[in-house]
């Protein structure tokens, strides 16, 4: 039952495939995804990064596509979407700086709207304070950042995804059919919840 309207807040050296795939997928399962970026409009493009695993201590990465943007950051508003998609790489490790970003993301978990953040994207949600009690999975090297945060670190396997009410989180880009079936369903539910109130 596509019908949400979807915000994604992406930056310069985001997860090439954690932003470009969802992205796409949600689109072509129906749902209105905009994507955005502060200090950019719709049509600028920003620079991803692919980070892959290749039996060194950490991810490797190389520099990825540019994706273009559908919408402008100062023209948007929290209120108006229906969830929001967080992917990781860089720049979530700046966009937390940024205020408008913080409270963009707190709207989200105010309103009990469906949220789905993977890999460093946990750094933007634990900068937020929206973890507290909450069960969250992210790239291993961010599990101080959400214990400091006051959340639960999920220690799953990078292949998979865990839900906490509203909340969809996963540690990596392979985690990616996990994540985002587990995303849709907490959509389609808070879809349903919303015509039955209608």
């Amino acid at each position: 039952m596509p019908a949400s309207k979807i915000l994604m807040i992406t930056g310069d050296f985001t997860e090439d495939y954690e932003t470009m795939v969802p992205f796409q997928t949600l689109l072509a399962c129906g749902y209105t995804v905009d994507a955005v970026c502060p200090g950019k409009k719709a049509g600028d493009t920003v620079a991803t990064a692919i980070h892959d695993f290749e039996g060194d201590q950490t991810y490797s990465e190389k520099r990825g596509h540019n994706f273009a943007l559908n919408a402008t950051f100062d023209s948007v508003r929290a209120e108006d979407y229906d969830a929001l998609v967080i992917p990781g790489g860089r720049a979530p490790e700046y966009l937390r700086l940024n205020a408008d970003v913080i409270k963009s993301v707190r709207h989200f978990f105010d309103a009990g709207k469906p949220v789905a953040a993977i890999c460093h994207g946990a750094q933007l949600l634990a900068a937020a304070g929206v973890l507290k009690g909450r069960t969250c999975s992210a790239y291993p090297a961010c599990r101080p950042e959400v214990e400091l945060a006051g959340g639960i670190y999920a220690d799953i396997a990078i292949s998979d995804a865990v839900s906490d009410g509203n909340l969809v989180t996963a540690p990596a880009w392979p985690a990616h059919p996990s994540w985002l079936r587990q995303f849709m369903a907490v959509l389609d539910a808070a879809a349903l919840l919303e015509t039955n109130a209608a």
